[in-house]
């Protein structure tokens, strides 16, 4: 019996299994507005994270939470080990910017310029697990054989 179908283990739906893993990623991601402009609406905001569940879904990842303000986005992200997060974060941001300029075509024109939405940089930090103060620790206290 694995120790994930243990009676004593309570289920975590945030745990996933594979045919050889078991995982539970999750990463926050952070994208701003190109030159920080104040760009979104609440109707963008809306529109923007419909698109962007549809790329995590083509991804096999789930977009958690999200949220935003006019001049960046915030995201939860939960994926697969097997997904490049630069190639997620590159189709994230490249399909809705894609999307929201031609949706909002008139709007984002006034904003941004020059056939760009996002920067080419983003914030992306892990988390979920065990803070990290605490593994160490649990390294450190793992019974080795003598």
């Amino acid at each position: 019996m694995d120790w994930f179908t243990s009676p004593r283990w309570t289920p975590n739906p945030d745990v996933r299994t594979g045919r050889h893993v078991v995982h539970n990623l999750h990463v926050h991601l952070v994208f701003v507005t190109k030159y920080r402009r104040k760009a979104f609406t609440g109707e963008m905001l809306t529109r923007c994270e419909a698109i962007m569940r549809e790329v995590c879904q083509d991804f096999e990842a789930e977009l958690k939470q999200f949220n935003g303000e006019e001049d960046h986005v915030h995201l939860l992200v939960h994926h697969p080990p097997k997904v490049q997060l630069s190639r997620l974060v590159n189709s994230l941001k490249g399909v809705s910017s894609r999307y929201l300029r031609t949706e909002y075509d008139a709007h984002v024109r006034r904003y941004l310029w020059a056939g760009h939405f996002w920067p080419g940089s983003y914030i992306a930090g892990s988390c979920g697990g065990a803070p990290l103060t605490v593994v160490p620790q649990y390294i450190e206290n793992q019974r080795r054989p003598v």
